[in-house]
Order: structure tokens, then sequence, then C-alpha cells
């Protein structure tokens, strides 16, 4: 029996197609394509083209046949009731909607052509073998799909890496889900903090939560963010987010199901810098100058003679202040200043030292 101990995973990063996600890595920026194409192919090439060109790390499709996701019904169980979509079918929207499945090699093979990461959220076990077939980097649970355990089991049990949304989801339901995720083998998981709302309220967002997700699983958490614009995104990468997905599109007024609250080309490009920004500015607890501030500390006060003094003569007011620059000794000893004698001949604009005071100050050294 091997006395070699097998290392516990590293729950705080995963990694997708070799790009390192978690706290420690830039926020991973995912491009929603959904329904988008508006049933083109043509058009899904041109999203993923822009998605590459505005910095984008992947783009993740949907995966899903109208006759998987539900049935061809015309009750009243099978509208939408508000919202964007009010009044239509539910197999209608999704037949519009759907990536037809013989798109989805050219779709992959045009990704690897042009270099971005694409994937896909599974919604039946049908979608997983035809995305293993075509060697899908990772997996999404989409929010609606949370419940779905059998599902989420089997995703997890590929091996590859899973995202997991978490719109309308109880605290319950997310830690039931990571944890049928993690009991079929599932070690590369992340969780993104979502409001199943299009689009969704700012107001309504309660970014707070993903520093409660990463300290109850302890695993990279991450936005699906259906807000109007990047500000919350951006928000959420300053609060821990290390996953930013967003639904995009060439242009709005090309319609599409969810065009409405998709990002357009310079949109998306401005997530990305933005986002970037946001990490690098969270950076560590620092109290100490920066480098860009170190040319700064000589413009700090100190203690300086003002005027011309004889040896023997007593520190006033009026001899000794605190002005800039900081080649002085600190301010801070300028009341044990005042009422000491010079120790020698001392001339206006000089920087005041230790050995310009009787007795000294106690100072450990000159400031600057």
């Amino acid at each position: 029996m091997s006395d070699i101990s097998v290392p516990e995973p590293d729950l705080s990063s995963i990694a997708i197609a070799g790009r390192s996600i978690g706290q420690s890595h830039p926020p991973y920026v995912i491009a929603e394509m959904s329904g988008n194409h508006n049933g083109r192919i043509e058009r899904a090439f041109r999203i993923l083209e822009m998605a590459r060109a505005a910095g984008a790390d992947a783009v993740k499709l949907q995966t899903y046949r109208a006759d998987t996701i539900t049935i061809d019904h015309d009750g009243p169980d099978f509208r939408v009731q508000g919202g964007l979509w009010d009044g239509r079918r539910l197999f209608e929207l999704y037949e519009e909607a759907h990536t037809p499945w013989d798109w989805h090699g050219p779709i992959f093979e045009k990704a690897r052509e042009i270099g971005i990461t694409v994937f896909s959220s599974p919604f039946d076990p049908t979608a997983i073998d035809l995305l293993e077939d075509l060697g899908a980097p990772a997996y999404k649970i989409a929010s609606q799909e949370i419940v779905d355990i059998p599902l989420i089991r089997l995703a997890a049990s590929t091996g590859k890496p899973l995202i997991i949304s978490t719109g309308m989801a109880s605290l319950e339901e997310i830690e039931e889900a990571v944890a049928a995720a993690r009991d079929a083998g599932g070690t590369q998981l992340v969780v993104l903090h979502c409001v199943s709302a299009y689009p969704a309220p700012p107001e309504e967002t309660n970014l707070a939560t993903i520093g409660e997700l990463k300290r109850r699983l302890g695993i990279p958490i991450g936005l699906s963010d259906h807000t109007m614009d990047t500000t919350i995104a951006t928000i959420a990468v300053g609060l821990g987010a290390s996953v930013i997905e967003k639904h995009v599109t060439l242009a709005r007024s090309d319609g599409g199901v969810d065009s409405a609250f998709s990002l357009e080309p310079a949109e998306l490009a401005r997530l990305v810098r933005d986002v970037k920004t946001a990490y690098l500015s969270v950076g560590a607890p620092a109290f100490r100058p920066t480098k860009s501030e170190e040319s700064g500390l000589k413009f700090r006060r100190s203690l300086y003679v003002v005027a011309d003094m004889a040896a023997g003569e007593v520190f006033t007011p009026e001899t000794v202040r605190s002005i800039r620059p900081s080649k002085g000794l600190a301010p801070k000893y300028l009341d044990v200043v005042l009422g000491r004698r010079a120790t020698r001949a001392l001339h206006r604009g000089e920087a005041l030292a230790e050995d310009m005071i009787e007795g000294g100050t106690g100072a450990p050294k000159t400031v600057g």
C-alpha cells in the first residue's frame, strides 16, 4: 500500500481550457449568446468573433430542443405570464430561441479557429451526450435547472468544470446542488449569484450575497448579470466575483428573444475593461506608500527653521514651524522643540535635525 498521500483538490480555483479562474486571477468573462443568433448560423459566427474582439474569455450556448425542455401545448400552464415574453407559448419561444443541434459542431470549430473558448448549458442528458462528443471544456447549469439534481449529477460526473447559476434558488437548494455535484465527482465548481429577471432591477441584485456564498461554499463565486448595463458586474468584481456572465448581441435593434437586456459590442468591450480594472483595484490590505505615492512623500510637512537663530537661542513659534517639504523632524516633535535651545547658529530654510536641539527630542531619525 502506497504511503503517498493524494492532495486535496484546490476548491478556491478552477481552470477552463487552461484559463485559471478564482480570486487570485482576473475575472473570467462569459458572453452568453442564448438565442441572439436570431436563427442564423452566420450571425452566431459573428457573435463569436465580436466576443473575441471585445476580450471575453468564453462564449456560452444553450443546448436544448423545444421538445426536450417542454411540450407543445396551448394550456395556460404553458404560456409566459408577464415580463419580456408575456403571452408567448413556451414551446414556440424555445423553438425560436434554441441553437439547432447541427450548428454546435460548426460553432465549436469556429471558436477553435478564432481562439475563444465555447461551452454550453445542457438542459437534458441528450444535450450532455452531444456536448461530450464535441469536447466541451465545461458545463453551465442554468438557474431554472438548479433543482434538476439528476442533470447536475450527470454533468458533474463528466469531470468537467461545472458552473451553477442560482437565480430564484434558496440557500438550501444551492447547497443541495453543490453537494450533488461533489457527490458525483465534481471537483471544479463555480456558483454564480443571479437574479432571474429580464432585465433585473439593480436594487434587487443583493451583491452582498457574493461574499456570503464564498464564505459558505469555499469555491469561486461569480455573477450572472441581467441588469441593463455594466455597473453591477463591475461592482460585483470589487466584492469578490471571479466570473461574470452577460448576454450579448450584435445590436439590440436587430431584435431577438434576449436582445433587450443584452450588451452590444462596445458595451461588452467596456465590461471586459472595467471588470479587469475593478479586479486590479481590489489588491490586498496595504498600510504603506504605494510605488506611485513614493515621490509625494517629500511634500509632507516637517520642522524647519523659519528665521535666523543664534547659538543658544530658544526655539519659538516664530523661529520653527511645520512646513513642506519633509526633510526635517516630524511635526509631532514641535511641542518638544519649543522652549529648547539651538546648539549652533541656524539659518532660515534649514531642515531641523536632532543635533540642532539641546537635549534632543528622542526622535529615532530625521524624516525623509
